[in-house]
């Protein structure tokens, strides 16, 4: 393992990616940081260095590199997919060939952001690409993988969504109606989740571990 941490990272200019990418490079013991993807982070950084892929090219893009840790921020939504197989091809297909390739690269942890009821066996659409793509990655055996499972996301966005942002109004209420089994389906902070993941690669838990909202508060929290 190279004695300079290094951190790779999709999705790294969505909501929780762009956070987490200022955590990382925000570390005082070096680490550098690899984004991938077809964006580049508006961000600059001399520890940071962006490779452009396409989502079904991570394999090869990342062949000559290695890591010790991999994050995982990838998603859309149906309405910007605009079909199905489109919602797939990033949901499922693009998390599974980056955690492959994060694989390959060495990465001893992985960190990966996925949604609350994720299930391969759902009967709704989502929730079960979002299972499918949560049992490729545990299929990879990393020696630590940490799955986060957030309800509704709060915080800002780079683009407008008319629904979320009115979620995101009713939060506050509606969290307090989520009780027993439903209070994994409470809304939780794109700060939180950024600030988890990056707990989470410091204590690196052997084996494969999912935190609900409630877990990723904990965890944001240091409790």
């Amino acid at each position: 393992m190279s004695a300079t941490p290094t951190a790779l990272l999709a999705g790294a200019t969505g909501a929780v990616g762009t956070r987490l990418l200022e955590i990382l490079l925000a570390r005082n013991d070096g680490t550098r940081v690899l984004t991938v993807g077809r964006r580049a982070p508006s961000l600059s950084h001399a520890r940071l260095e962006h490779i452009d892929a396409q989502l079904c090219d991570f394999h090869r893009a990342l062949a000559d590199h290695r890591c010790t840790e991999a994050y995982c921020c990838l998603g859309t939504t149906m309405r910007k997919a605009g079909s199905r197989s489109a919602f797939s091809a990033v949901d499922l297909d693009g998390v599974a060939g980056f955690a492959r390739a994060a694989s390959a690269a060495g990465a001893g942890f992985f960190g990966l952001v996925s949604a609350a009821g994720a299930d391969a066996r759902a009967r709704n659409f989502y929730l079960r690409t979002k299972g499918a793509a949560e049992a490729a990655v545990e299929a990879l055996d990393f020696p630590s993988l940490v799955i986060m499972q957030p309800g509704l996301l709060r915080g800002r966005r780079a683009e407008f969504r008319a629904g979320e942002s009115a979620a995101q109004l009713a939060a506050p209420v509606l969290d307090r109606l989520l009780v027993g089994g439903l209070a994994r389906y409470r809304s939780v902070s794109t700060e939180a989740v950024a600030v988890a993941l990056d707990a989470a690669a410091r204590r690196c838990p052997p084996g494969t571990s999912r935190l609900d909202a409630a877990g990723i508060e904990a965890l944001a929290s240091g409790r």
